[in-house]
């Protein structure tokens, strides 16, 4: 078999630039059009100007959909459904969507859900990925354990995102001036990943029915994910930490820490590293990733390794740039 042919569509945002970033290095896989209507005929590079001297490519106008095994949806929220639609008698091959229009049962149809540290076998078995949601990827690495044990109770959470968690379209919180020196809240216990968390909480734990109570926060950086969260539990520190750390013993990309994690160990990289404390009747859980590469685009890709049959790390094996 040859490399995986791989087309990007909405392919000059941010999830799309950390795409070509991973796959250029990717032995199995070669990305063969990068599809954006606002910027055909312009070079890749151009844009994302880290794959300077990396690809000749230029944005296309259309896709080429017979040229390609996968595609990645890149486009923003709301528009993959139209496109899946407009193209399901032309393509059949496999589609990983990054947005959150297929993460949701009602929406999902024949999509899965994209989370490997629950839903592996099912993924295998795909044809069509509903990638999760980044500050959704690190609620649930935090709480998957608690969950699988039916041990959750009302949770509390805070979650602190980067820059780039806001997509490449310029707003008033995300220019330099605006977010320079700035910490705010949004979206306060109403935030859009909420539903996707629930759902899966509720297929791990059908018993719970406590309150998922989340604060988002936009962070003073470009890239990276802090999730901050806490509830009462019965167990002893010990038995939690050791709760977490049978959970997560065979998985690739996901570490549960002595210490507290910071967003530099995981800054360019597919991973996930856990710290769990135990304070007085109070369970706290940290969970760092990176928004854009666990949160996004590496998860895409480890979900495309899973579903053309490849180790589920190839390609993933980045360092963090800790300075």
């Amino acid at each position: 078999m040859g490399k995986i042919r791989v087309g990007i569509i909405g392919a000059a945002g941010y999830t799309a630039g950390e795409l070509m970033r991973i796959l250029k290095h990717h032995p199995e896989a070669e990305v063969v059009f990068a599809q954006s209507g606002s910027n055909a005929g312009n070079p890749v590079w151009l844009v994302h100007q880290d794959l300077i001297g990396e690809t000749s490519m230029a944005f296309c106008d259309e896709a080429d959909l017979v040229a390609a095994d996968v595609l990645f949806l890149c486009s923003g929220h709301g528009k993959s459904k139209s496109f899946v639609h407009s193209i399901q008698d032309k393509f059949h091959g496999r589609i990983i969507d990054l947005s959150n229009d297929f993460r949701l049962a009602a929406d999902a149809g024949d999509f899965v859900y994209g989370l490997p540290e629950v839903f592996r076998d099912e993924i295998r078995g795909a044809s069509h990925i509903a990638n999760p949601g980044c500050f959704a990827t690190a609620i649930q690495l935090a709480l998957l354990p608690m969950a699988k044990a039916d041990l959750l109770e009302d949770i509390h959470i805070t979650g602190v995102t980067g820059s780039t968690g806001a997509g490449q379209k310029l707003s008033e919180t995300t220019h330099f001036s605006w977010r320079s020196d700035n910490i705010s809240v949004y979206k306060p216990f109403t935030h859009q990943h909420l539903g996707e968390v629930g759902e899966t909480l509720h297929r791990m734990a059908p018993s719970f029915r406590g309150e998922i109570n989340f604060v988002p926060m936009r962070g003073c950086f470009s890239r990276g994910i802090l999730v901050s969260a806490y509830m009462k539990t019965g167990l002893s520190g010990n038995e939690a930490v050791d709760l977490y750390k049978d959970y997560y013993d065979s998985e690739p990309f996901v570490t549960v820490s002595d210490i507290s994690p910071d967003i530099k160990m995981v800054t360019n990289t597919n991973k996930c590293v856990l710290n769990v404390s135990k304070y007085g009747d109070n369970l706290h859980i940290i969970s760092v990733i990176d928004n854009l590469v666990k949160g996004a685009s590496g998860q895409a890709v480890e979900n495309m390794n899973l579903i053309f049959g490849l180790p589920e790390t190839t390609g993933l094996g980045l360092k963090a740039n800790r300075f």
